[in-house]
């Protein structure tokens, strides 16, 4: 990433054809990295090719600053790029979902309240703003969207 353009490509495809499969977030980079260079390079038709694998793998390893990167340089590319939909537990605070989860499990609202120091009308609360989040209506829901 550092080396001159005439360099570069070569270390590029020495990197890419390492095996990083117990790095996939250094792969990943890589690629978002070698797409940037490619169409810095004026080479956008070879861009797209790393730029898709690099925001699918982003979006999988929940990289989601480098996924929009990638998505960003695709549309740079002249290719439309689906918008990334978070999933059901991405749209909850981590303490909704903590006490999501909990519930799903079958705990009462005063259980959970008691596991987790709170009162059981707080935890409700929680629970309403989730399941508002989620689009459900019900504890029973819970585990089929989480």
């Amino acid at each position: 990433m550092l080396a001159d353009d005439a360099d570069a490509e070569g270390l590029f495809k020495t990197a890419l054809d390492a095996d990083l499969t117990s790095w996939p977030t250094a792969r990943a980079r890589l690629l978002l990295a070698h797409g940037l260079w490619l169409r810095r390079q004026r080479r956008i038709v070879e861009a797209r090719d790393p730029l898709r694998a690099a925001r699918d793998a982003c979006d999988k390893l929940g990289l989601l600053a480098w996924g929009e990167k990638a998505r960003q340089e695709l549309r740079a590319a002249g290719e439309g790029s689906h918008q990334r939909v978070p999933s059901s537990a991405e749209r909850l605070t981590p303490q909704e979902l903590h006490i999501a989860k909990l519930a799903a499990g079958g705990l009462s609202n005063r259980e959970i309240g008691q596991q987790l120091y709170l009162s059981h009308r707080t935890v409700g609360t929680h629970l309403h703003h989730a399941f508002r989040k989620l689009g459900i209506a019900s504890r029973g829901q819970l585990r089929d969207v989480l």
